[in-house]
């Protein structure tokens, strides 16, 4: 059984999917970039904001699924510049307290709306 996540606290999908899935076991997000879902305004002046805001939003989904950020079990980082990793990783450091899930960073070419980042995570219940 699969329940499709629809919350106000994160962004409307821009396309044909959903914010997230929640099974009985698990959350599956989809990607999430930086825009603010009260203003409907995309970050971009300043990466590490960008950053703060994406890592909320999927927190909003997660929430919205039966999960939460601390249980995380993987994230998917896109990002546009590899050259970012550092302020990624540190910007980690500070919002997950040390409590790290598995993770990938990946450089691509570019994403939706021309978001610098994009993550997307699969939490437990």
């Amino acid at each position: 059984m699969t329940d499709k996540i629809k919350t106000d606290k994160a962004p409307q999908a821009i396309g044909a999917y959903s914010q997230g899935i929640a099974t009985d076991k698990f959350v599956f997000t989809s990607g999430q970039i930086g825009i603010n879902p009260s203003t409907g305004e995309l970050i971009t002046e300043n990466f590490g904001d960008e950053v703060r805001q994406v890592l909320m939003n999927v927190q909003s989904v997660l929430e919205a699924g039966g999960s939460n950020i601390n249980n995380i079990i993987k994230l998917s980082v896109f990002i546009t510049d590899l050259s970012n990793f550092k302020l990624v990783n540190d910007i980690f450091i500070d919002f997950f307290n040390g409590d790290y899930p598995a993770r990938s960073v990946v450089e691509v070419s570019a994403l939706p709306l021309n978001a610098n980042i994009e993550i997307e995570a699969i939490g437990k219940k």
